[in-house]
C-alpha cells in the first residue's frame, strides 16, 4: 500500500500542538532520557517505540478508567488507547526533529461485526525515502507488534474479506473524529460505546 502524505510540508509532521505537546517539560525529560541511552534516529526511534509500547499499558487491557489525549498526560498517567498512545510516540518523535504522522486501520471482530478506527504513527527517518507504520498499542497474547521500517510488524494486519481495510492517508495532526471522541468521554467505558467506526 502506498502511504498518502496529506500534508505536503514536512514541516507539519514535525509540529507541536495541544494534543501533541512535545515541546512539554515531561516529553523532552523522557525524550532526552532515551537519546542519552539510544543516540542515534533508528535507536531512538525503535526505543521511543519500546518505552511507549511497554511501559504505558493500553486502557483496555489494564481495565484503566481514565481517557488521556494529551501526549503529556500519556506519558504522566501512563495510560491510554492505542489513539492516545500514538500522541505520545509522535510527540517523542518529534522533539528529537524526527517526523512522525498519524494513520488508521478500519477494523473489525472475526466475524466481521463491531467495526473500530485503529490508530498507528508512521515514521519518516533520516535517509529513509519511504514512511514506516509503527503500532505502540502494546502487546498481549496474540499481538506481537514490533519496530520495523522494512516489512510491517503491526498488531492487526487487515482482512479485507471481513471489510477492515488501511487508510493510506498520513495526517499530521490526529484525525478530527479519533480527537473528538477522546474529548467527550468522562471515562474509558464511555469512550468504548462511542469510538469511531469510519474517518
Amino acid at each position: 500500500m502506498e502511504l498518502i502524505q496529506q500534508n505536503p510540508d514536512i514541516n507539519a509532521y514535525l509540529a507541536a500542538s495541544e494534543t501533541i505537546d512535545h515541546e512539554h517539560p515531561l516529553v523532552r525529560e523522557v525524550s532526552d532520557r532515551l537519546a542519552d541511552d539510544h543516540p542515534g534516529a533508528y535507536s531512538y526511534a525503535e526505543a521511543a517505540f519500546v518505552y511507549v509500547r511497554d511501559t504505558i499499558p493500553h486502557s483496555m487491557d489494564s481495565g484503566d478508567p481514565r481517557v488521556t489525549w494529551r501526549a503529556s498526560d500519556v506519558l504522566e498517567q501512563r495510560t491510554g488507547i492505542c489513539y492516545a498512545k500514538s500522541f505520545a510516540y509522535a510527540a517523542l518523535l518529534r522533539a528529537r526533529g524526527i517526523p512522525a504522522a498519524f494513520c488508521y486501520q478500519r477494523l473489525t471482530e472475526d466475524d466481521g461485526s463491531d467495526p473500530v478506527i485503529h490508530g498507528l504513527v508512521a515514521v519518516l527517518l533520516p535517509g529513509e525515502s519511504a514512511w514506516a507504520r509503527q503500532d505502540a498499542r502494546g502487546n498481549k497474547p496474540g499481538v506481537d507488534a514490533r519496530f520495523s521500517l522494512g516489512e510491517e510488524r503491526l498488531a492487526w494486519p487487515v482482512r479485507p474479506e471481513l471489510g477492515e481495510l488501511d487508510h493510506p492517508e498520513l495526517y499530521a495532526e490526529p484525525h478530527p473524529a479519533v480527537l473528538a471522541a477522546l474529548k467527550a468521554a468522562p471515562d474509558r467505558s464511555h469512550l468504548d460505546r462511542t469510538l469511531p467506526t469510519e474517518l
